[in-house]
């Protein structure tokens, strides 16, 4: 056990031999002594206070704490006992607090708002609409609680499948492979059926040689012109020839839009939707 400072002065203290460490534990270690992990707790051995350093950092947060707090007495996680939970928190709070101020800033966050529930839940509840509950303090830690616990089983079921590194590692054989290449052979019937799978290729390439039609604006300006020639009105439809493809369809138009813009001949309808009619702009001789 610790002996005090006068007897560590005034007797030499008993020191138990331990077994050698080895030098990879699968233990957790409780604490470090000059910066070496310390697997279990010396006996009859004197550590200086300022030697010892306890791991607080236990936990992975405020949550994990309260999570742990509740499971570990088997509280209702739905109806939490808030006096006796604060006053273990804040307990464990206190000793992160004098170990490490930074570490502890997240859990004074934590312990504020239970004060708060604490003391919401000791004045009179508002008064809601009949047929209503009143809204319980703790429903948002408890719903916090019950989010970060299914993350966390989440995870653990995570890190129980195997994982590469970690459990298992692939087998790498190496094998010394011959200087000389080994050809696989060939036989005739291999040969044949490769030919004819050629030919068979071959015979589904085929050519399709387009030409390019010349086809002349100025030309079906003529035609159009000859064909209102000697008449006073013709549909716009009857200018067209379906029959002779759209290149020749759209051609033809475009001979009509260069003959308006030449003002050659006029395109008039009577009202909307009516039928469109082309007729010559001068008066034949």
């Amino acid at each position: 056990m610790t002996q005090t400072s006068a007897d560590a002065a005034s007797t030499e203290p008993q020191v138990t031999v331990l077994p050698a460490m080895p030098e990879v534990v699968d233990q957790v270690a409780l604490a470090r002594l000059y910066g070496e992990p310390l697997f279990a707790m010396p006996q009859d051995l004197y550590i200086p206070p300022d030697a010892l350093e306890v791991f607080l950092e236990a936990f992975e947060g405020p949550l994990d704490l309260l999570l742990y707090l509740i499971r570990k007495q088997n509280f209702n996680i739905l109806d939490i006992p808030m006096l006796s939970v604060t006053r273990q928190y804040l307990v464990y709070v206190d000793q992160i607090r004098k170990r490490n101020l930074e570490l502890a800033a997240e859990y004074l966050l934590m312990a504020a708002m239970l004060i708060e529930i604490k003391s919401r839940m000791l004045l009179p509840p508002k008064k809601v609409a009949e047929g209503e509950e009143a809204e319980d303090p703790r429903a948002e830690l408890v719903r916090r609680l019950l989010e970060y616990e299914q993350m966390k089983q989440a995870a653990a079921r995570l890190n129980a499948i195997p994982q590469y590194g970690r459990d298992f590692l692939k087998a790498e054989v190496y094998i010394e492979q011959s200087l000389q290449p080994r050809f696989p052979e060939v036989n005739l019937t291999d040969l044949q059926e490769a030919w004819r799978d050629i030919l068979k290729r071959a015979k589904l390439v085929q050519h399709h040689k387009i030409t390019r039609e010349e086809l002349s604006v100025r030309e079906h300006m003529g035609i159009v012109l000859k064909k209102l020639q000697g008449r006073r009105f013709v549909g716009f439809e009857e200018l067209f020839d379906a029959a002779s493809g759209a290149p020749v369809l759209v051609v033809t138009f475009i001979a009509l839009l260069e003959l308006a813009k030449e003002t050659l001949i006029e395109i008039t309808q009577a009202e909307a939707f009516a039928p469109i009619y082309v007729r010559l702009a001068y008066a034949p001789t």
